[in-house]
């Protein structure tokens, strides 16, 4: 089995939902349809996926396989910040981005604040009967967890995972991500104006359904 699960073929198959397209597949990485497509032939090739209506990953013992090598992986190469952004899909469990991460999905990436290669928070909103779950698996991966964000000093690398406790989880996708609804991302953004202003502008020009009465000047920016 491990001589066809190099690290693409293993992370295809931890993306799979049953009667996922490669397309959808490739998109959840954020890796080239054209690589994912390889990886499928292989991996059907030696039948550990079939390809009828969609991707079906053919049993649990496969899927397993693939998350011990993409964790040992892990293990004796950190995960870079774009991996880290890939992971969480390779759990078994709902999750959405939020907070900084919901502005950063919403805005397709044209706006980050408040973190830098360093010190990087991630920031998931979980079931609260997941938390426990999601804990067990991230240490699989060498990725701390808490509920709050930890200063810096206090870990051992610049990567953490904040989660977000919920009684449930409204989920949209942009680009891949799963990701909070806009609506609660702008209500996030509204309570942290000063931080989140010119994010806000962005937003507005965006999507022309919105009209969130926002001006950002970049003179603005500089005032204390």
């Amino acid at each position: 089995m491990y001589e066809v699960l190099d690290d693409t073929a293993a992370q295809t198959i931890l993306a799979i939902d049953s009667g996922d397209s490669i397309r959808r597949v490739a998109q959840h990485l954020h890796t080239p349809y054209e690589t994912v497509r390889q990886a499928v032939n292989r991996l059907e090739d030696a039948g550990y996926v079939s390809y009828d209506d969609g991707l079906t990953v053919v049993d649990d013992q496969v899927r397993d396989a693939a998350r011990d090598l993409v964790a040992a992986s892990a293990g004796v190469s950190p995960a870079s910040i774009e991996e880290t952004y890939v992971i969480p899909q390779f759990g078994d469990w709902p999750f959405a981005f939020t907070r900084i991460d919901a502005v950063y999905v919403w805005t397709q990436g044209g706006y980050q604040v408040g973190r830098n290669p360093d010190d990087y928070p991630l920031f998931l909103a979980v079931r609260e009967q997941d938390v426990d779950a999601w804990e067990t698996f991230f240490e699989s991966f060498d990725l701390p967890t808490a509920l709050q964000r930890q200063p810096r000093e206090e870990l051992d690398g610049p990567l953490q995972i904040v989660l977000e406790p919920r009684l449930s989880l409204d989920i949209e996708h942009v680009e891949g991500y799963p990701v909070i609804p806009r609506a609660g991302t702008i209500e996030y953004m509204c309570e942290n104006y000063a931080q989140f202003q010119s994010a806000l502008a962005m937003l507005d020009r965006m999507y022309e359904d919105l009209d969130v009465d926002v001006t950002y000047r970049e003179t603005e920016r500089a005032q204390p």
